[in-house]
């Protein structure tokens, strides 16, 4: 993975607070399935004091099945809208089956598989929001003979019980496997970490 600039503070100066940089040192050492390829990317600066971001990649036979990114804020004073100093902000997009997409209780099912994920790994949250949108693309006139092609996006935060934010990434991790249709790893088969920030390389 690529360390530094992704942890900068967002809007504040000095260093960051012990408590951020554990956060991220944990955030750091996530384990995920070999599919998914996470680097370290841009954090948004406006919206909290200290920030620090991912981004990730689902591949399967060289094929991209499901992307998102993961956004770990801090503002040491809190901030009432979080209930906590510390908000998860994620966001998953997958391809699917165009017959799936026409499911009245896809969202429903796209909600639950975030939560399902969370309390598989063990990461306490509190304070969940977010969306699911379920969208069909079906062409017409001199287009009319294109694939209809589907797709689901789940946007969503959280606020982390504790400092173990490897659990959180693991849960987001697993969240875009679900959704590009991966199957469940089985019981007692390790998890290896990814090669983080290594794309492209030899």
């Amino acid at each position: 993975m690529v360390a530094g600039h992704d942890a900068r503070p967002g809007s504040a100066s000095g260093p960051a607070p012990r408590a951020f940089t554990d956060a991220v040192a944990a955030l750091r050492s996530a384990r995920v399935r070999p599919e998914v390829h996470l680097e370290e990317m841009g954090a948004p600066q406006r919206i909290a004091p200290y920030a620090v971001a991912l981004t990730g990649d689902v591949e399967v036979d060289e094929d991209e099945v499901a992307t998102g990114r993961i956004i770990l804020l801090h503002d040491p004073a809190g901030n009432d809208a979080w209930d906590g100093t510390f908000r998860c902000v994620t966001y998953v997009r997958a391809d699917i089956d165009g017959e799936l997409a026409t499911d009245p209780l896809l969202a429903e099912v796209g909600w639950s598989w975030l939560e399902e994920a969370l309390t598989a790994h063990g990461a306490g949250y509190a304070a969940a929001a977010g969306t699911v949108t379920c969208v069909t693309t079906q062409s017409f006139g001199q287009m009319a003979g294109e694939e209809t092609t589907a797709q689901i996006e789940v946007r969503a935060s959280w606020t982390p019980s504790g400092l173990d934010l490897d659990r959180h990434v693991e849960a987001w991790a697993e969240l875009m496997c679900t959704a590009g249709g991966l199957p469940p790893v089985p019981e007692g088969v390790a998890v290896m970490p990814s090669r983080r920030g290594q794309r492209g390389r030899s």
